[in-house]
């Protein structure tokens, strides 16, 4: 009897002073499962565009999503528009938007273009020297027999845009590159009047974007990878170009 109750009064004990630890653990482990608490950001919102286009918009590895961090505010809006109204053509991109007012989606493009984020390293080019040679003489200087301007006349002489609607070409994947410029060629991308992406890509052959989209994927970013504020100036001989590509983007109301 004396052992039965020295057992019971064990049993007792242990329950007393287990059964709150246990229930302290579980409350604990219930509490770091718990999802974060919501809050009405443009951060937490903008997380659906993170789902393709990776965290804080740095890019998808598999070289099709494009980074969207530290682009052009301009160039990020003109984009959303372009896919909503029916400019550019990506089912998934257009129903995530179309919903969206001007004023959202000039909120999303600049919660994007403020981000600062480290590009990662390019990949290194898998085409022969002689592609690499003639995508470098086209981003670099153009060819002015066939009336082809240099990339960097527009795009900026670092290559990463200018603000405010002008996008980086460095950072972007071979394929991607590859794809956009195809798909200005075929008529699937385009940008309000006058169309200078289209006018010049026109000009290009299959063998020409290859090249281009070889050189330019390899390089590596500059020090600074913003975009930038001006222009550079025209080289001896070349004309400027009005370029509906990069309209100024307007106060829009909700």
């Amino acid at each position: 009897m004396h052992e039965t109750c020295s057992g019971y009064s064990w049993l007792r004990a242990l329950a007393r002073h287990a059964l709150p630890a246990a229930l302290a653990w579980v409350a604990a482990g219930t509490a770091v499962a718990a999802p974060p608490p919501f809050e009405d950001s443009i951060a937490q919102r903008a997380m659906a565009c993170t789902a393709c286009h990776g965290p804080q918009g740095r890019a998808a590895p598999d070289g099709y999503y494009p980074r969207l961090a530290g682009k052009p505010a301009g160039y990020l809006y003109n984009q959303l528009l372009n896919f909503r109204d029916g400019r550019r053509h990506y089912g998934l991109m257009t129903q995530l938007i179309e919903p969206l007012s001007d004023a959202y989606l000039m909120e999303i493009a600049t919660y994007f273009s403020q981000l600062e984020v480290p590009y990662p390293a390019p990949l290194p080019a898998a085409a022969a020297p002689e592609v690499l040679r003639h995508g470098r003489q086209l981003v670099l200087e153009g060819d002015a027999a066939r009336q082809l301007p240099a990339c960097v006349q527009c795009h900026g002489k670092a290559m990463t845009g200018v603000a405010p609607g002008i996008p980086g070409l460095l950072g972007l994947p071979r394929d991607y590159l590859n794809a956009q410029l195809g798909a200005w060629k075929a008529g699937q991308r385009r940008a309000h009047a006058p169309d200078c992406m289209k006018e010049v890509v026109a000009r290009l052959t299959l063998e020409d974007i290859n090249a281009v989209a070889s050189w330019a994927a390899a390089q590596p970013l500059p020090a600074s990878t913003k975009p930038a504020t001006s222009l550079p100036p025209l080289p001896p001989g070349a004309s400027a170009i009005t370029c509906g590509s990069a309209p100024a983007p307007t106060k829009a109301q909700k």
